[in-house]
């Protein structure tokens, strides 16, 4: 059985631990809410055990499906284990529809529809509010090679593809979301962090309901229940 050994690392949704197995890791997760980049900080009542329940069910699927991720097992209601990788400094947003920074950077209306996806890097810093990047930058700065770049990105379609179907089973649509990888000793690539209404904008169909971190953002309220839904769809199935 796994156990917890050394604090590695705290963020703002979760914590990692060393095990006696230097190739796994124990994540943590916790109730703890920001937005911003932590500007705004709060607490969601049993965030921790949702999202875990959430991630463990779709990493699950997503490695089904020929997608590699980090995920090993769920471990307890607020623990996975999971591959230790080195993250690439790198988010990768990929938006579906309009909404959030998209619609406040370019002057237009939350919902409108795409004719294609959109895929954005992002600077994973918080002091700098994650700011956007080229996709050529993280192999001028050395963060990333071309052929990992490419990788990832082709990565990237194959989950959208993959998830947008999903949700739409589910009756959820699929706004936006960022994604994080990272790599092993070997240098192979996997798909990392995690998946839930923490970093994906999910509108309910039909009525398009915010069921996500928006409802934290902008003090919509009834927050707990926007997770549980999301949370009964996700692992029960369709509505």
């Amino acid at each position: 059985m796994l156990t917890k050994k050394e604090k590695i690392y705290e963020g703002k949704a979760k914590i990692l631990y060393t095990t006696h197995d230097p190739a796994t890791l124990i994540q943590y997760f916790k109730d703890d809410a920001t937005a911003f980049n932590a500007k705004k900080k709060g607490t969601i009542t049993n965030k921790g055990v949702l999202n875990n329940q959430m991630s463990s069910f779709i990493f699950q699927f997503l490695e089904k499906n020929g997608v590699k991720t980090h995920f090993k097992e769920k471990l307890s209601d607020r623990e996975m284990a999971v591959r230790a990788l080195k993250i690439f400094p790198v988010e990768v947003v990929i938006r579906n529809r309009v909404a959030g920074s998209l619609a406040k950077r370019l002057g237009l209306e939350e919902g409108r529809k795409l004719q294609q996806p959109i895929l954005e890097f992002f600077y994973k810093s918080d002091p700098l509010d994650d700011p956007m990047m080229s996709e050529t930058a993280p192999v001028a700065l050395g963060w990333m090679t071309q052929k990992e770049v490419d990788h990832v990105k082709e990565q990237v379609w194959k989950i959208n593809q993959l998830m947008t179907k999903f949700f739409d089973d589910r009756g959820i649509d699929l706004i936006d979301y960022k994604l994080e990888f990272g790599k092993d000793a070997q240098s192979n690539i996997f798909l990392a962090d995690e998946i839930s209404p923490d970093g994906c904008r999910l509108w309910e169909k039909g009525t398009g309901e915010k069921l996500d971190k928006d409802r934290f953002r902008r003090d919509l309220g009834k927050i707990e229940e926007a997770y549980e839904k999301v949370c009964k769809l996700i692992c029960e199935g369709r509505p």
